[in-house]
């Protein structure tokens, strides 16, 4: 198994590993890691560019971009993802960036996805610029569904946040995704003395319209490493500020592995309004449903998102790997996964050391999300 460490440049004219699964491993074509869980949801990063510089993932000034032969062509991710579904198990696909409309090719590698013998659900993670004039075009090649990503509706605090004044654009891209699609899935951020006191209006804004909201909690994986769990708005208090509003009760649909924890809404008189989500990555994890794996723009597989390691996919398949090398070089890099993240609510403070955790050199715009 070939695994690079985060930041080290990958070995030119590195060969075709030999691949020897441990012995201990189950004689399953599946991603299984040593504690029992299965991978079946693929998220795979077509670029590190973004047109956005959201306060809690890039510097203001942004990131240097990976060479352009360092990252996947369409080729590759293709076949990638068609062996995560013909010889994994993978049942779901989620593309992402950086920012995935950023690729001009990102409608034919749908296209080319979605005609996979073994078709994953196919769905993309956006902000939404650009998307009104692409909806349409995703939707044909075979998108099933978008997430987009949107923490406010106030101009200004968007600006702020985004620092970038594209809050039409975005908006824009909505309605086009609302056109297309039967479901669209709202991702929102919340950064205390900035937006928390939009949750209420955000949630009222989406249930209007028939889009799911899901909160993230704000995790370490910003380019400046300022993260600060004290400043962190946590899952509590997402709960808390929604509840000024509407009431909040659990959903009757079982998790299932999903990242977020849903909540039926009712209004004050009882009246069920819809559904929210809340993704409490680090107050309340959910590590031991955890069912993804992932592929960086640059063809490495990480078990976790807070992962220090990953192992690479494209120098061998540049090499001449064939499919079967590539499936187990996935699977041996799954079944090492850890238990978890390492990130335990103490409640107060920022030392993230006295948990055992340490954040990754990459950030969330470089890994995907």
């Amino acid at each position: 198994m070939t695994t690079v460490s985060l930041g080290m440049p990958r070995l030119p004219g590195a060969g075709v590993p030999d691949v020897r699964l441990p012995a201990d491993r189950p004689a399953t074509g599946g991603l299984v890691d040593t504690f029992g869980r299965v991978a079946t949801d693929l998220r795979v990063s077509l670029t590190d560019r973004c047109n956005l510089r959201c306060t809690y993932c890039m510097p203001a000034e942004g990131l240097p971009t990976l060479p352009k032969d360092s990252v996947m062509t369409r080729e590759e991710i293709v076949r990638l993802v068609g062996i995560g579904t013909r010889d994994l198990g993978v049942r779901q696909v989620r593309f992402t960036g950086g920012e995935p409309l950023l690729r001009r090719d990102l409608v034919e590698i749908v296209r080319e996805c979605a005609a996979l013998p073994h078709r994953p659900e196919l769905s993309l993670t956006t902000n939404a610029v650009g998307l009104d004039s692409r909806a349409a075009a995703l939707r044909e090649a075979g998108l099933d569904r978008v997430n987009v990503s949107l923490d406010t509706l106030d101009p200004d605090t968007f600006a702020t946040l985004a620092r970038r004044p594209f809050l039409a654009r975005t908006l824009a891209g909505i309605d086009a995704a609302a056109q297309q699609f039967d479901l669209v899935k709202i991702n929102a951020v919340l950064v205390r003395g900035v937006n928390l006191d939009h949750a209420a209006e955000l949630l009222a804004w989406c249930l209007e319209r028939g889009f799911e909201l899901r909160f993230i909690e704000q995790m370490p994986l910003d380019a400046d490493h300022a993260w600060d769990r004290a400043a962190m708005v946590t899952a509590a208090e997402v709960r808390d500020q929604l509840g000024t509003r509407f009431a909040l009760e659990p959903d009757e649909e079982p998790r299932d592995g999903a990242p977020a924890e849903r909540f039926v809404v009712r209004d004050g008189r009882g009246a069920r309004l819809g559904r929210v989500g809340i993704i409490a990555s680090v107050t309340e994890p959910f590590c031991d449903d955890c069912c993804r794996t992932r592929l960086t723009a640059e063809g490495g597989v990480r078990d976790c998102l807070f992962a220090h390691t990953e192992t690479d996919l494209l120098g061998p398949l540049r090499a001449g790997a064939d499919d079967a090398v590539l499936a187990d070089l996935w699977r041996a890099a799954m079944w090492a996964k850890q238990a978890g993240h390492g990130m335990s609510d103490t409640g107060s403070g920022t030392d993230l050391d006295s948990s055992g955790f340490t954040q990754p050199e990459r950030t969330m715009s470089a890994i995907g999300g």
